[in-house]
């Protein structure tokens, strides 16, 4: 385990240069997901495999100024946080604000300074939080300014209806053994319309399009709970990471080549097209000729008429999974919370269940038993 010996915290992030900020997706792709290297040089900050950073994004220079024009504020107003800490308006809607979702307050203060005229009164009510959350979704506090034009803030007034930028956790996908005074991140941009507007995740599109190389990023590390490789580096470990869910997993292999863990390692990975969604191929392939990556199954989703996806393949090799199990492997999945890590938790049930002659409650009680001895591990999101 990595002991920091850092002045660097979440209070006091350390300002990473970019080094790299390169596409993953080749041309034909839908998705846009890019791998980014950062130097940590001069930083003393160490971090595990399996650890995240967090990262403090600032907002798009051109929303704010909308939000600005909506208000009828100059960006000069000095306005002063929960900490004391004063600032103009410009400054804390691009560095200190959230200001994308609405917040509560803000909905409760245009909701009394519209006088409660609207959908939006008869939804804030406790019991139809389900009814709100859907009316929400795809706005933005810059959608109601503009849907009434005659309401009025004064700066305090609606700072006070923010909440604070938080940063953003990305997995490790480096190894600090393979890259020294490097951290690398695969992150996929987040761009999406909605009521005629064009929106976007505020940290990926701010790395993708707002800083240039060698600008300079606050981030610290997040030390992950639970989700670090074995102690004994002879144990094996499964590892099921589609899309940016690969990111610890590279950061695993190449942390088990540079030490020479004994361990077999097994990856499976999931895109849309492997013609121009299969990132880091040359270096997985690399990895495959040094053996240190021992089984590679894939799963691209649109490359045939039904989709296939990572439990799929793991139900294809649902026996020799079975056997790595039993040999004591370790059981890693990263990725979507939603669905994916949900259908791969079914496949490894019925697995179990199958290969191991159990019944449903066996099986259940196999996973169960994995989980408590922390062999079976999520970092999903």
């Amino acid at each position: 385990m990595a002991t920091p010996t850092t002045p660097y915290s979440r209070k006091n992030p350390f300002p990473a240069t970019l080094l790299v900020n390169r596409k993953l997706n080749f041309e034909g792709s839908e998705k846009e997901t890019r791998h980014y290297e950062f130097s940590l040089a001069d930083s003393g900050m160490v971090y595990d495999v399996g650890d995240s950073m967090g990262v403090f994004p600032r907002n798009n220079p051109k929303l704010v100024e909308e939000l600005l024009h909506a208000l009828h504020f100059s960006g000069d107003e000095p306005v002063k946080n929960k900490e004391g800490v004063t600032f103009s308006m410009r400054e804390g809607l691009l560095k200190h604000y959230h200001v994308t979702q609405p917040s509560r307050q803000f909905l409760e203060a245009v909701t009394s300074k519209s006088h409660g005229a609207g959908v939006l009164d008869g939804l804030m009510h406790p019991d139809r939080k389900n009814e709100l959350e859907r009316y929400l979704w795809g706005l933005e506090v810059i959608d109601f300014l503009l849907d009434h034009p005659s309401i009025r803030f004064t700066p305090e007034e609606f700072v006070a209806t923010l909440r604070k930028l938080q940063p953003r956790l990305y997995s490790v996908a480096s190894s600090i053994k393979a890259f020294p005074d490097q951290v690398h991140f695969i992150i996929a941009g987040v761009r999406y319309q909605s009521h005629g507007r064009e929106r976007e995740g505020v940290a990926s599109t701010y790395l993708a399009d707002r800083i240039s190389e060698s600008a300079k990023v606050p981030m610290f590390v997040h030390v992950a709970k639970g989700f670090h490789l074995p102690e004994d580096p002879s144990t094996p470990i499964i590892m099921v990471g589609p899309g940016t869910g690969v990111a610890p997993f590279r950061a695993y292999l190449h942390e088990r080549k540079q030490t020479g863990a004994p361990g077999k390692n097994w990856l499976f990975f999931g895109e849309q097209r492997y013609r121009c969604d299969f990132f880091y191929k040359e270096e997985f392939d690399a990895l495959q000729r040094d053996g240190v990556l021992n089984r590679f199954d894939l799963a691209f989703s649109r490359d045939q008429a039904h989709k296939i996806y990572v439990q799929h393949r793991m139900l294809e090799k649902s026996r020799e999974i079975y056997a790595w199990l039993a040999e004591g492997a370790h059981f890693y999945v990263c990725g979507d919370a939603a669905r994916m890590a949900k259908d791969v938790d079914v496949a490894l049930h019925q697995i179990v269940e199958k290969e191991g002659s159990k019944t449903p409650e066996a099986a259940a009680e196999y996973v169960e038993a994995m989980k408590k001895a922390k062999r079976y591990k999520r970092d999903v999101y």
